[in-house]
Protein backbone atom coordinates (compact mmCIF):
# COMPACT_ATOMS: atom_id res chain seq x y z
CA UNK A 1 0.00 0.00 0.00
CA UNK A 2 1.67 3.18 -1.21
CA UNK A 3 1.17 6.32 0.85
CA UNK A 4 -0.85 9.27 -0.32
CA UNK A 5 1.03 12.54 -0.62
CA UNK A 6 -0.76 13.85 2.47
CA UNK A 7 0.19 10.78 4.52
CA UNK A 8 3.78 11.01 3.35
CA UNK A 9 4.01 14.68 4.25
CA UNK A 10 2.56 13.99 7.70
CA UNK A 11 5.09 11.24 8.39
CA UNK A 12 8.27 12.94 7.22
CA UNK A 13 7.85 16.53 8.48
CA UNK A 14 8.95 17.08 12.06
CA UNK A 15 9.27 20.86 12.51
CA UNK A 16 7.30 22.52 15.29
CA UNK A 17 3.63 22.81 14.33
CA UNK A 18 3.58 19.70 12.14
CA UNK A 19 1.59 16.65 13.33
CA UNK A 20 4.65 14.43 13.70
CA UNK A 21 6.75 17.25 15.11
CA UNK A 22 4.22 17.86 17.86
CA UNK A 23 3.97 14.13 18.56
CA UNK A 24 7.73 13.65 18.86
CA UNK A 25 8.01 16.63 21.21
CA UNK A 26 5.88 14.74 23.75
CA UNK A 27 8.66 12.18 24.28
CA UNK A 28 12.08 12.39 25.89
CA UNK A 29 14.52 12.77 22.98
CA UNK A 30 18.05 11.29 22.94
CA UNK A 31 19.90 14.54 22.31
CA UNK A 32 23.57 14.15 23.20
CA UNK A 33 26.05 11.69 24.61
CA UNK A 34 26.84 12.53 28.23
CA UNK A 35 30.54 12.72 27.37
CA UNK A 36 29.87 15.63 24.99
CA UNK A 37 29.36 17.84 28.07
CA UNK A 38 31.92 16.42 30.49
CA UNK A 39 31.89 19.05 33.23
CA UNK A 40 30.89 22.51 34.48
CA UNK A 41 31.62 25.39 32.07
CA UNK A 42 32.87 23.00 29.36
CA UNK A 43 32.70 23.93 25.68
CA UNK A 44 29.13 24.32 24.38
CA UNK A 45 27.93 21.96 21.64
CA UNK A 46 25.76 22.70 18.62
CA UNK A 47 22.92 20.23 18.14
CA UNK A 48 20.01 20.11 15.70
CA UNK A 49 16.79 18.38 16.72
CA UNK A 50 13.39 18.40 15.00
CA UNK A 51 14.43 21.29 12.77
CA UNK A 52 15.62 23.49 15.66
CA UNK A 53 19.21 24.81 15.87
CA UNK A 54 20.14 24.37 19.54
CA UNK A 55 23.08 24.73 21.88
CA UNK A 56 23.84 22.29 24.67
CA UNK A 57 25.97 23.43 27.59
CA UNK A 58 26.72 22.73 31.23
CA UNK A 59 26.75 25.64 33.63
CA UNK A 60 29.04 26.40 36.55
CA UNK A 61 26.87 24.29 38.87
CA UNK A 62 27.09 21.30 36.52
CA UNK A 63 23.45 21.63 35.43
CA UNK A 64 22.56 20.92 31.79
CA UNK A 65 21.05 23.46 29.44
CA UNK A 66 19.61 23.23 25.94
CA UNK A 67 18.73 26.58 24.40
CA UNK A 68 18.23 28.10 20.95
CA UNK A 69 21.60 28.63 19.32
CA UNK A 70 21.17 32.20 18.10
CA UNK A 71 21.15 35.31 20.26
CA UNK A 72 17.85 37.22 19.88
CA UNK A 73 19.74 40.53 19.74
CA UNK A 74 21.44 40.38 16.35
CA UNK A 75 21.30 36.67 15.53
CA UNK A 76 24.87 35.77 16.49
CA UNK A 77 25.53 32.12 17.27
CA UNK A 78 25.96 31.60 20.99
CA UNK A 79 28.31 28.72 20.16
CA UNK A 80 31.00 31.40 19.90
CA UNK A 81 30.08 32.80 23.31
CA UNK A 82 31.62 32.34 26.73
CA UNK A 83 30.34 29.62 29.04
CA UNK A 84 30.95 31.22 32.43
CA UNK A 85 29.35 32.00 35.76
CA UNK A 86 26.15 30.01 35.15
CA UNK A 87 25.36 31.17 31.64
CA UNK A 88 26.33 31.56 28.00
CA UNK A 89 27.48 35.08 27.22
CA UNK A 90 27.23 36.23 23.58
CA UNK A 91 30.64 37.30 22.28
CA UNK A 92 29.16 40.23 20.31
CA UNK A 93 27.52 42.47 22.93
CA UNK A 94 27.68 40.34 26.06
CA UNK A 95 24.05 39.35 26.45
CA UNK A 96 24.00 36.36 28.77
CA UNK A 97 21.48 33.52 29.06
CA UNK A 98 21.06 30.83 31.71
CA UNK A 99 19.96 27.21 31.27
CA UNK A 100 16.31 28.28 31.51
CA UNK A 101 16.66 30.70 28.59
CA UNK A 102 16.42 33.78 30.79
CA UNK A 103 18.59 36.79 29.93
CA UNK A 104 20.51 37.47 33.14
CA UNK A 105 22.85 40.22 31.96
CA UNK A 106 22.80 42.86 29.23
CA UNK A 107 25.96 44.99 29.58
CA UNK A 108 25.25 46.96 26.40
CA UNK A 109 22.12 48.51 27.96
CA UNK A 110 21.91 51.25 30.65
CA UNK A 111 22.11 50.14 34.28
CA UNK A 112 18.59 51.36 34.95
CA UNK A 113 17.11 49.40 32.01
CA UNK A 114 14.90 46.40 32.71
CA UNK A 115 15.07 45.25 29.08
CA UNK A 116 16.89 42.03 30.01
CA UNK A 117 13.88 40.93 32.05
CA UNK A 118 11.80 40.97 28.86
CA UNK A 119 14.16 38.84 26.75
CA UNK A 120 14.30 35.05 26.67
CA UNK A 121 15.48 32.34 24.32
CA UNK A 122 13.79 28.98 23.79
CA UNK A 123 15.05 26.54 26.41
CA UNK A 124 14.36 22.85 26.99
CA UNK A 125 14.83 20.60 29.97
CA UNK A 126 17.64 18.05 29.71
CA UNK A 127 18.34 15.09 32.01
CA UNK A 128 21.07 12.45 32.12
CA UNK A 129 20.40 8.71 32.06
CA UNK A 130 22.25 5.74 30.63
CA UNK A 131 25.17 7.74 29.22
CA UNK A 132 22.73 9.92 27.27
CA UNK A 133 21.41 13.46 27.72
CA UNK A 134 17.67 13.42 27.04
CA UNK A 135 15.72 16.55 26.05
CA UNK A 136 12.04 17.27 26.45
CA UNK A 137 10.81 19.78 23.88
CA UNK A 138 7.06 19.63 24.46
CA UNK A 139 4.64 21.55 26.71
CA UNK A 140 5.99 21.46 30.29
CA UNK A 141 2.64 20.40 31.70
CA UNK A 142 2.78 17.18 29.63
CA UNK A 143 6.33 16.16 30.53
CA UNK A 144 6.39 12.34 30.76
CA UNK A 145 8.34 10.24 33.27
CA UNK A 146 12.02 9.68 32.48
CA UNK A 147 12.69 6.96 29.86
CA UNK A 148 13.09 3.41 31.11
CA UNK A 149 14.41 1.52 28.11
CA UNK A 150 16.32 -1.44 29.49
CA UNK A 151 19.71 -0.37 28.18
CA UNK A 152 19.38 3.07 29.78
CA UNK A 153 18.95 1.55 33.25
CA UNK A 154 21.97 -0.78 33.16
CA UNK A 155 25.35 -0.11 34.79
CA UNK A 156 27.74 1.77 32.54
CA UNK A 157 29.96 -1.31 32.12
CA UNK A 158 27.03 -3.26 30.63
CA UNK A 159 26.35 -0.95 27.68
CA UNK A 160 28.00 0.86 24.79
CA UNK A 161 26.29 3.84 23.15
CA UNK A 162 27.26 5.68 19.96
CA UNK A 163 25.55 8.00 17.51
CA UNK A 164 26.14 9.06 13.93
CA UNK A 165 24.73 11.43 11.37
CA UNK A 166 22.61 9.75 8.72
CA UNK A 167 21.87 11.88 5.67
CA UNK A 168 18.25 11.00 5.01
CA UNK A 169 14.83 11.39 6.59
CA UNK A 170 14.43 9.55 9.89
CA UNK A 171 11.66 7.33 8.50
CA UNK A 172 13.95 5.70 5.93
CA UNK A 173 16.32 4.72 8.75
CA UNK A 174 13.53 3.57 11.06
CA UNK A 175 11.95 1.43 8.36
CA UNK A 176 15.31 -0.26 7.84
CA UNK A 177 15.46 -1.00 11.55
CA UNK A 178 12.21 -2.98 11.53
CA UNK A 179 12.81 -4.74 8.18
CA UNK A 180 13.94 -8.23 9.19
CA UNK A 181 13.83 -9.59 5.64
CA UNK A 182 16.83 -7.62 4.33
CA UNK A 183 19.22 -9.37 6.74
CA UNK A 184 19.14 -12.53 4.62
CA UNK A 185 20.34 -10.61 1.57
CA UNK A 186 22.28 -7.48 2.46
CA UNK A 187 24.25 -8.90 5.40
CA UNK A 188 24.49 -12.55 4.39
CA UNK A 189 28.24 -12.56 3.64
CA UNK A 190 29.19 -10.78 6.87
CA UNK A 191 27.05 -12.45 9.52
CA UNK A 192 29.79 -15.01 10.18
CA UNK A 193 32.78 -12.65 10.25
CA UNK A 194 31.46 -9.61 12.12
CA UNK A 195 32.37 -10.00 15.82
CA UNK A 196 28.92 -8.79 16.90
CA UNK A 197 27.12 -11.40 14.79
CA UNK A 198 29.44 -14.39 14.39
CA UNK A 199 28.83 -17.81 15.86
CA UNK A 200 25.03 -17.62 15.94
CA UNK A 201 23.22 -20.73 14.74
CA UNK A 202 20.43 -18.43 13.68
CA UNK A 203 22.69 -17.23 10.86
CA UNK A 204 22.13 -20.60 9.20
CA UNK A 205 18.37 -20.06 9.19
CA UNK A 206 18.73 -16.46 8.01
CA UNK A 207 20.76 -17.45 4.97
CA UNK A 208 18.71 -20.56 4.16
CA UNK A 209 15.29 -18.90 4.18
CA UNK A 210 15.17 -15.49 2.47
CA UNK A 211 11.34 -15.34 2.53
CA UNK A 212 10.26 -14.74 6.13
CA UNK A 213 6.59 -14.68 7.00
CA UNK A 214 5.59 -11.69 9.12
CA UNK A 215 3.13 -11.42 11.98
CA UNK A 216 2.54 -8.07 13.66
CA UNK A 217 1.02 -7.44 17.07
CA UNK A 218 0.09 -4.13 18.65
CA UNK A 219 1.72 -3.68 22.04
CA UNK A 220 1.81 -1.16 24.88
CA UNK A 221 5.11 0.12 23.51
CA UNK A 222 4.13 0.23 19.83
CA UNK A 223 4.51 -3.01 17.87
CA UNK A 224 5.95 -6.48 18.19
CA UNK A 225 7.19 -7.61 14.78
CA UNK A 226 7.67 -11.35 14.31
CA UNK A 227 9.53 -12.73 11.28
CA UNK A 228 9.21 -16.51 10.91
CA UNK A 229 11.65 -18.69 8.96
CA UNK A 230 11.86 -22.43 8.51
CA UNK A 231 14.16 -24.15 11.00
CA UNK A 232 13.45 -27.90 11.05
CA UNK A 233 10.53 -30.30 10.85
CA UNK A 234 9.35 -29.42 14.37
CA UNK A 235 10.26 -25.75 14.85
CA UNK A 236 10.20 -22.34 13.25
CA UNK A 237 12.93 -19.76 13.75
CA UNK A 238 11.45 -16.47 14.91
CA UNK A 239 13.15 -13.09 15.04
CA UNK A 240 11.01 -10.72 17.10
CA UNK A 241 11.69 -6.98 16.94
CA UNK A 242 9.99 -4.50 19.25
CA UNK A 243 9.20 -1.11 17.71
CA UNK A 244 8.97 1.26 20.67
CA UNK A 245 7.33 4.58 19.96
CA UNK A 246 8.34 6.87 18.55
CA UNK A 247 11.71 5.76 17.02
CA UNK A 248 13.29 2.90 18.97
CA UNK A 249 14.01 -0.65 17.83
CA UNK A 250 15.65 -3.60 19.56
CA UNK A 251 17.49 -5.96 17.20
CA UNK A 252 16.84 -9.67 17.73
CA UNK A 253 20.09 -11.06 19.19
CA UNK A 254 22.61 -13.24 17.41
CA UNK A 255 23.64 -16.25 19.48
CA UNK A 256 25.69 -15.31 22.53
CA UNK A 257 26.60 -11.89 21.16
CA UNK A 258 25.38 -8.76 22.94
CA UNK A 259 21.96 -7.26 22.17
CA UNK A 260 21.74 -4.30 19.82
CA UNK A 261 19.27 -1.42 19.70
CA UNK A 262 18.72 1.77 17.73
CA UNK A 263 17.01 5.14 17.94
CA UNK A 264 16.38 7.22 14.81
CA UNK A 265 15.93 10.86 15.82
CA UNK A 266 15.19 13.59 13.25
CA UNK A 267 17.68 16.42 12.98
CA UNK A 268 15.50 17.95 10.29
CA UNK A 269 13.47 16.50 7.42
CA UNK A 270 16.58 15.49 5.44
CA UNK A 271 18.92 14.18 8.16
CA UNK A 272 18.69 12.17 11.35
CA UNK A 273 20.73 11.02 14.30
CA UNK A 274 21.10 7.24 14.29
CA UNK A 275 21.84 6.04 17.80
CA UNK A 276 23.36 2.55 18.20
CA UNK A 277 23.43 0.71 21.51
CA UNK A 278 24.88 -2.65 22.48
CA UNK A 279 24.12 -4.00 25.93
CA UNK A 280 24.19 -7.11 28.06
CA UNK A 281 21.70 -7.28 30.95
CA UNK A 282 23.49 -10.02 32.88
CA UNK A 283 27.19 -9.05 32.66
CA UNK A 284 29.65 -6.27 31.84
CA UNK A 285 30.84 -6.02 28.26
CA UNK A 286 34.21 -7.63 27.66
CA UNK A 287 37.35 -5.71 26.71
CA UNK A 288 37.27 -7.42 23.32
CA UNK A 289 33.65 -6.44 22.69
CA UNK A 290 34.28 -2.81 23.54
CA UNK A 291 37.38 -2.75 21.34
CA UNK A 292 35.35 -4.07 18.39
CA UNK A 293 32.72 -1.40 18.91
CA UNK A 294 35.41 1.28 19.17
CA UNK A 295 36.69 0.03 15.80
CA UNK A 296 33.28 0.53 14.19
CA UNK A 297 32.26 -3.11 14.03
CA UNK A 298 28.72 -4.44 14.34
CA UNK A 299 26.18 -1.63 14.43
CA UNK A 300 28.79 1.08 15.07
CA UNK A 301 30.90 3.04 12.56
CA UNK A 302 34.25 4.71 11.99
CA UNK A 303 34.03 8.51 12.01
CA UNK A 304 35.69 11.39 10.27
CA UNK A 305 37.91 12.60 13.15
CA UNK A 306 36.26 15.19 15.35
CA UNK A 307 32.78 14.62 13.90
CA UNK A 308 29.86 12.22 14.08
CA UNK A 309 29.86 11.78 10.30
CA UNK A 310 30.95 8.31 9.15
CA UNK A 311 34.16 7.96 7.14
CA UNK A 312 32.11 6.05 4.57
CA UNK A 313 29.53 8.52 3.32
CA UNK A 314 27.61 9.63 0.23
CA UNK A 315 30.48 11.87 -0.91
CA UNK A 316 32.80 8.88 -1.39
CA UNK A 317 30.09 6.39 -2.41
CA UNK A 318 30.42 4.77 1.04
CA UNK A 319 33.87 3.47 0.03
CA UNK A 320 32.21 0.72 -1.97
CA UNK A 321 34.61 -2.12 -2.81
CA UNK A 322 33.51 -3.75 -6.05
CA UNK A 323 36.17 -6.47 -5.79
CA UNK A 324 34.78 -7.52 -2.38
CA UNK A 325 31.31 -7.49 -3.90
CA UNK A 326 32.38 -9.74 -6.78
CA UNK A 327 34.27 -12.08 -4.46
CA UNK A 328 31.19 -12.45 -2.24
CA UNK A 329 33.01 -10.97 0.74
CA UNK A 330 30.31 -8.31 0.97
CA UNK A 331 26.95 -8.45 -0.76
CA UNK A 332 26.84 -4.70 -1.40
CA UNK A 333 30.58 -4.00 -1.31
CA UNK A 334 30.17 -1.62 1.66
CA UNK A 335 32.15 -2.43 4.79
CA UNK A 336 30.33 -2.84 8.08
CA UNK A 337 26.82 -3.95 9.00
CA UNK A 338 25.75 -0.44 10.01
CA UNK A 339 27.05 1.31 6.90
CA UNK A 340 25.55 -1.38 4.67
CA UNK A 341 22.17 -0.31 6.00
CA UNK A 342 22.86 3.42 5.92
CA UNK A 343 24.32 3.42 2.41
CA UNK A 344 21.18 1.96 0.88
CA UNK A 345 18.81 4.05 2.97
CA UNK A 346 20.68 7.20 1.94
CA UNK A 347 20.83 6.02 -1.69
CA UNK A 348 17.05 6.54 -1.86
CA UNK A 349 17.66 10.30 -1.63
CA UNK A 350 17.21 12.61 1.32
CA UNK A 351 13.44 11.99 1.23
CA UNK A 352 12.19 9.02 -0.75
CA UNK A 353 8.88 9.35 -2.61
CA UNK A 354 6.71 6.66 -1.03
CA UNK A 355 3.73 7.42 -3.26
CA UNK A 356 5.40 5.32 -5.99
CA UNK A 357 6.27 2.29 -3.85
CA UNK A 358 5.39 -1.29 -4.72
CA UNK A 359 5.23 -3.01 -1.34
CA UNK A 360 5.07 -6.76 -0.83
CA UNK A 361 4.18 -9.15 1.98
CA UNK A 362 7.64 -8.73 3.53
CA UNK A 363 6.83 -5.06 4.11
CA UNK A 364 4.08 -5.77 6.64
CA UNK A 365 6.08 -4.27 9.51
CA UNK A 366 6.76 -1.06 7.61
CA UNK A 367 3.08 -0.63 6.79
CA UNK A 368 2.11 -1.29 10.42
CA UNK A 369 4.68 1.19 11.81
CA UNK A 370 3.47 3.94 9.49
CA UNK A 371 -0.10 3.36 10.58
CA UNK A 372 0.92 3.43 14.24
CA UNK A 373 2.71 6.77 13.82
CA UNK A 374 -0.14 8.29 11.83
CA UNK A 375 -2.76 7.16 14.36
CA UNK A 376 -0.77 8.57 17.27
CA UNK A 377 -0.29 11.93 15.54
CA UNK A 378 -3.97 12.08 14.63
CA UNK A 379 -5.05 11.24 18.19
CA UNK A 380 -2.83 13.94 19.60
CA UNK A 381 -4.05 16.52 17.10
CA UNK A 382 -7.66 15.64 18.00
CA UNK A 383 -6.96 16.13 21.69
CA UNK A 384 -7.56 12.46 22.39
CA UNK A 385 -5.53 9.92 24.32
CA UNK A 386 -1.86 10.73 24.86
CA UNK A 387 0.68 8.93 22.65
CA UNK A 388 1.54 5.34 23.50
CA UNK A 389 4.82 4.27 25.15
CA UNK A 390 4.96 7.23 27.52
CA UNK A 391 4.39 4.84 30.43
CA UNK A 392 7.91 3.78 31.46
CA UNK A 393 6.82 0.19 32.11
CA UNK A 394 5.81 -0.19 28.45
CA UNK A 395 9.37 0.63 27.31
CA UNK A 396 10.93 -2.18 29.34
CA UNK A 397 10.78 -4.95 26.74
CA UNK A 398 13.12 -7.37 24.96
CA UNK A 399 13.73 -8.66 21.49
CA UNK A 400 14.33 -12.38 20.88
CA UNK A 401 15.57 -14.87 18.33
CA UNK A 402 14.02 -18.17 19.26
CA UNK A 403 12.88 -21.59 18.08
CA UNK A 404 9.13 -22.09 18.59
CA UNK A 405 7.19 -25.27 17.78
CA UNK A 406 5.40 -25.01 14.47
CA UNK A 407 1.89 -23.65 14.73
CA UNK A 408 2.47 -21.82 18.02
CA UNK A 409 1.99 -18.02 17.72
CA UNK A 410 5.15 -16.10 18.54
CA UNK A 411 3.37 -13.99 21.17
CA UNK A 412 2.63 -17.21 23.05
CA UNK A 413 5.86 -19.10 22.41
CA UNK A 414 8.12 -16.12 23.12
CA UNK A 415 6.12 -14.40 25.87
CA UNK A 416 8.73 -15.01 28.59
CA UNK A 417 11.65 -14.21 26.27
CA UNK A 418 10.16 -10.79 25.48
CA UNK A 419 9.82 -9.86 29.14
CA UNK A 420 12.74 -7.79 30.40
CA UNK A 421 13.95 -8.25 33.98
CA UNK A 422 17.09 -7.08 35.83
CA UNK A 423 19.99 -9.48 35.32
CA UNK A 424 17.93 -11.90 33.26
CA UNK A 425 19.82 -13.43 30.29
CA UNK A 426 18.26 -12.79 26.91
CA UNK A 427 16.94 -15.57 24.67
CA UNK A 428 18.86 -16.15 21.46
CA UNK A 429 19.70 -18.82 18.90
Amino acid sequence: MALTQTQQQTLIETDRGTPMGELFRRYWIPAMLSRELPGPDCDPVQIKLLGEELLGFRDSNGDFGLIQEFCPHRGVSLFYGRNEECGIRCAYHGWKFDINGKCVDMPSEPDESNFKDKVRVAAYKMIERGGVLWAYMGPPEFEPPAPELEWALLPEANRYVSKRIQECNYLQALEGGIDSSHVSTLHRFNLDDDPMHEGAHGNVYLKADTRPKFEIQDSKSGLLIGARRDADDANDYWRITPFIMPWYTIIPPFGANVIGAHAFVPMDDENCWTWSINYEPSRPLSTEEVAAMDDGMGIHVEYIPGTFRPKANRDNHFLIDRSAQRAKKSFSGVKGISMQDASLQESMGRIVDRTNERLGTSDAAIIAARRTLLRAAEALADGGQPPIALDPESQYVRSASILIPKGVPFAEGAAEALRAAPGKPFVSV
